[in-house]
C-alpha cells in the first residue's frame, strides 16, 4: 500500500480472489465491463497461488485508471497451511484473514471470479455509507426461497438467520474487523466445526454471522444474483423491478451447459476488447446470444432481460452527461 498515494485509491478499493481460473486471461474478461463502466481510479489487490496474471497487457487508457498488488497466499502463524488450502478451493479460505493480511487498508470489496459487475462498482461501494456503527461487513442472502434454500435444509452448523449468507460478494471493512478480532473468532470457529462446514469459508462466515447477527448488513439479492434465483422460478423480486446489479457465475455455469442464459452473458464479455463500442460490441451480441432457443427455454433464459437493464441504463446515462456537457453555453 506505500506506493498507492491518490486520495481516490485508498478511498475505493476492490479485491479480485483468484481461485478458479486456471488462465490469466479469465481475470481480464471479469474485469472488462467494470473497468469500462467506471471512469474513477480503482485498486485492484489480487491473491494468487499461481504466477501469470498479464494485467500489463491491458490498454493504457485503462492502466492509467488501475493501480495493482499481488499478494503470495500465506495463512496465520503455527496454523497448518495445507489444511486451510483444502477448505472448499486453494485459495478460499485467505479471504478469512484479509483483515490482518492488509493491515493498512481500511475496506474492501471481495469478490469471487466467477463475478460480472452489471453497473459501477461505486454504486456497490456505497452500500458502506449505509453501515451502522457496529456491522463490519455486507452480503447477500443465500437464498430468497425456504422450500429451495441450502442452509435450511441441508447445514448440520449454525448459520445466519433463515436462510443463511452467500459470500461470493462481500463488503469488508477491515477496520472494523481488526477492532473486534475477527481472526480470534475464524480460528476457534473453524476448529469447532471444521467437520461439519461443506462450503468452507462461507460456511465460517455464516457461523460467525449467527452469533454476531448485529455486526452485518444484508443488501438485496440483485447485488449477488446466481442460478438459484432463477432456475427454479424467479425469487429474486428486486431485479424483477430494478434489473441485476452483480452476476454470480456459481457452480461453473460461464462453462458449462448447465445454465445457457448465464453463459452467454460471460462469452459476449469474453469476446469484448477495450477498444469495442459498449452498446454493440458487447450489450447487442449479447442480447442475440440470450435469444437463442437453449438459453430461452430455460427458466434463467426468460428473465434474460434483467441482466443488461443496469448496463444499459448507466451506459444511457453517461451518453446524456457526454452530450450535455458537449452543449456550447448558452
Amino acid at each position: 500500500m506505500e506506493k498507492i498515494k491518490h486520495k481516490k485509491f485508498l478511498e475505493d478499493k476492490c479485491i479480485i480472489h483468484q481461485k478458479e481460473f486456471d488462465e490469466d486471461k479469465h481475470f481480464s474478461h471479469l474485469m472488462h465491463g467494470q473497468m469500462e463502466l467506471r471512469k474513477e481510479l480503482c485498486a485492484v489487490f489480487i491473491l494468487l497461488h499461481f504466477q501469470g496474471i498479464k494485467l500489463d497487457a491491458w490498454p493504457d487508457g485503462v492502466k492509467e485508471r488501475t493501480a495493482y498488488s499481488i499478494y503470495p497466499i500465506t495463512f496465520p502463524d503455527g496454523e497448518n497451511a495445507e489444511e486451510w488450502k483444502k477448505l472448499f478451493k486453494p485459495c478460499a479460505s485467505q479471504r478469512l484473514f484479509l483483515p490482518n493480511i492488509l493491515a493498512n487498508v481500511d475496506s474492501i470489496l471481495y469478490v469471487d471470479t466467477d463475478i460480472l459487475f452489471m453497473r459501477p462498482l461505486d454504486d456497490i461501494w456505497a452500500f458502506f455509507g449505509k453501515f451502522n456503527s457496529s456491522q463490519i461487513a455486507a452480503l447477500a442472502p443465500e437464498s430468497e426461497d425456504a422450500a429451495t434454500g441450502w442452509y435450511n435444509r441441508f447445514a448440520r452448523h449454525p448459520f445466519y438467520g433463515k436462510l443463511g449468507v452467500n459470500s461470493g460478494v462481500m463488503l469488508m471493512n477491515l477496520t472494523r474487523m481488526r477492532i473486534v478480532n475477527w481472526q480470534d473468532y475464524i480460528l476457534p470457529y473453524y476448529k469447532q466445526y471444521k467437520l461439519k462446514i461443506t462450503w468452507g469459508d462461507q460456511d465460517l462466515i455464516n457461523i460467525f454471522f449467527h452469533y454476531h447477527p448485529e455486526k452485518l448488513y444484508i443488501y438485496p439479492c440483485q447485488w449477488n444474483y446466481r442460478p438459484d434465483h432463477c432456475m427454479y422460478m424467479s425469487v429474486c423480486k428486486l431485479a424483477e423491478m430494478d434489473g441485476v446489479s452483480v452476476l454470480h457465475g456459481s457452480r461453473g455455469v460461464y462453462h458449462n451447459e448447465k445454465q445457457p442464459a448465464f453463459k452467454a452473458v460471460y462469452t459476449a464479455m469474453k469476446q469484448y476488447t477495450f477498444d469495442g463500442d459498449l452498446k454493440s460490441d458487447l450489450v447487442d451480441k449479447a442480447n442475440a446470444l440470450l435469444m437463442e432457443p437453449t438459453s430461452r427455454g430455460t427458466n434463467c433464459g426468460k428473465v434474460s432481460q434483467l441482466y443488461f437493464k443496469q448496463f444499459q441504463k448507466h451506459l444511457h446515462d453517461r451518453k446524456a452527461q457526454d452530450n450535455s456537457q458537449k452543449k456550447p453555453p448558452s
